[in-house]
């Protein structure tokens, strides 16, 4: 079977951190390693993490870098380079996993695709009970549960609606995967995102400009998105920019990228080995 990486990313919502644990531990297929991409929690999360590396059957990374801002580009890199699996599925730490999450992102891994899959949305109420009672139990009746169809899993209507296509229509970083081979030929995540951006629309973009296909999958590998203000800014996008480039001029590979963290990342990753 192809070796998979669980990145999860994080910043300093401990408790939402625990409950995607959690969803990890009931998963039919467990990843090889759980990666967590921090950019720059406390020691509450670190904590958390600590907890899980003892009750997780599979390697639990920290992957940590400094507080400097919203830095959400170079954690991931930093991640995807600490990581060893093949193929890569990437979540917010602030979603729960359906149980078969891991699963269906492998049985809809294509070798000339990366997935884009779906994160129905629950109400700040719902998310308040979700984290109050340890719930990781979400079906598509849940009370306070927003675009319920896309929360059914069901493989009949996956293979009668998913598809391929060359598209960055509803692009987002969380409930992703690639493969390792496509992240390192378009080196990454553009680590010039330094504050709140499409980076994650602006690397799929890279992705379609060397020619794998999006495999857009809907009622498989589903994750619940708990609710939390929004870090958009208001006003234009200084970031949109950068995003324009790339559509612009077909870019393929970014200037600031994975390749500037290839050195050893030691002593920001602590591993299930050191602790």
């Amino acid at each position: 079977m192809t070796s998979v990486s669980l990145i999860i990313t994080t910043y300093n919502w401990p408790q939402a951190l625990n409950l995607t644990l959690a969803s990890v531990a009931r998963q039919s297929v467990l990843p090889d390693e759980v990666v967590i991409a921090d950019d720059g929690s406390g020691e509450a999360t670190a904590r958390i993490v600590r907890e899980w590396r003892l009750r997780l059957p599979c390697p639990v990374i920290h992957v940590w870098q400094e507080d400097h801002g919203f830095r959400l580009a170079r954690s991931r890199n930093r991640a995807i380079v600490a990581s060893s699996g093949k193929y890569i599925v990437l979540v917010d730490g602030d979603t729960i996993l359906h149980p078969r999450f891991v699963e269906d992102h492998l049985h809809c891994a294509r070798p000339d695709c990366f997935i884009q899959a779906a994160r129905p949305q629950l109400s700040p109420d719902a998310t308040t009970r979700a984290l109050s009672r340890e719930q990781t139990s979400i079906s598509p009746f849940t009370r306070g549960l927003a675009r319920r169809p896309y929360a059914l899993r069901s493989p009949l209507l996956s293979s009668l609606t998913s598809k391929v296509k060359a598209s960055l229509c509803g692009i987002h970083g969380c409930n992703q995967s690639f493969w390792r081979e496509h992240a390192i030929r378009v080196n990454g995540y553009d680590e010039r995102f330094t504050g709140w951006g499409p980076e994650d629309r602006e690397f799929a973009a890279r992705l379609l400009n060397i020619g794998v296909a999006r495999n857009y999958v809907r009622h498989r590998a589903v994750v619940y998105h708990l609710h939390h203000q929004s870090r958009a800014p208001q006003r234009e996008n200084p970031f949109d920019e950068l995003m324009r480039e790339t559509l612009r001029t077909g870019a393929v590979r970014c200037t600031q990228g994975l390749d500037s963290h290839t050195i050893a990342l030691s002593p920001f990753v602590r591993t299930a080995a050191t602790g």
